[in-house]
């Protein structure tokens, strides 16, 4: 396996996010609904150097083979993916949501061309049984989006139920199924379908089990470029982890210590 060749900007100084609050009520935002939203934290160099990464990730898994395919191992083809795992700024903002223990999990390419048909409703899970262990996804929108393109939707909430069977190809879908009466386990309102909206350079938190879906890109949209890094707290195997043996041994500066799955 080689990585993209093109020589991107790797000085740890950059900023790879502006100035940002999360205090305790951002904290609270974020456990109570599941998800919270940074509009625009991406620096400007950082969404260059990304566009860049993962247009060269998309072009890559045109012809990819199933096993170790650049979209799901993006970090693995890609030197700035790469960097971003241990980047202070990514490793602080990992820990004030999960805490100093955490490992690194995986580094996935979200890239949705024009007529991409999304994707259904689904949660994922881990320590089901014990949330105490966290799981957190950090996505970042490079280029944004709109709610009805290519727009990520969630059910805040939907995330303290801890149920990693959540599937429905529709809004009706799930609205008839799991969303059916079910209410917030906190405030005991009904559960609702968010539908959100990014400007470029958005990056957005999530509890792992929260339910979440999305839209259609339209067919005259360009690609929205997204990849999204994932950090937990040891304790527990993951279903979601993929990084291979070479690439757990690998000497990645800031990483010691994160990429061990215990």
């Amino acid at each position: 396996m080689s990585q993209n060749p093109v020589k991107a900007c790797l000085d740890r100084r950059d900023s790879l996010f502006h100035e940002y609050t999360f205090g305790e009520q951002e904290r609270k935002t974020l456990d109570s609904d599941g998800h919270f939203v940074f509009p625009g934290l991406l620096t400007s160099i950082a969404q260059e150097n990304l566009t860049r990464s993962l247009s060269y990730i998309h072009e890559l898994s045109r012809t990819s083979k199933e096993g170790h395919e650049p979209n799901r191992f993006s970090a693995e083809y890609d030197i700035y993916l790469e960097s971003l795992i241990a980047h202070p700024q990514m490793l602080k903002l990992a820990r004030q949501v999960l805490g100093e223990d955490i490992r690194y999990d995986h580094c996935v390419s979200l890239n949705r061309p024009g007529g991409n048909r999304g994707i259904g409703w689904h949660s994922h899970g881990y320590s089901d049984d014990d949330p105490r262990l966290g799981f957190v996804r950090i996505f970042f929108y490079v280029n944004g989006f709109e709610p009805d393109d290519g727009g990520l939707k969630a059910v805040p909430g939907s995330h303290l139920y801890r149920d990693t069977r959540i599937h429905a190809q529709t809004d009706e879908d799930l609205q008839e199924s799991w969303l059916a009466g079910r209410t917030h386990p906190e405030t005991g309102d009904p559960l609702e379908i968010q539908t959100l909206s990014a400007p470029p350079g958005t990056v957005a938190l999530m509890w792992t089990h929260a339910a979440h879906g999305v839209n259609p890109r339209k067919p005259d949209s360009d690609t929205r470029w997204c990849v999204v890094y994932a950090y937990r707290n040891p304790g527990r195997p993951s279903g979601a982890r993929w990084i291979t043996p070479e690439f757990e041994r690998k000497s990645i500066p800031g990483a010691e210590g994160l990429m061990a799955l215990y």
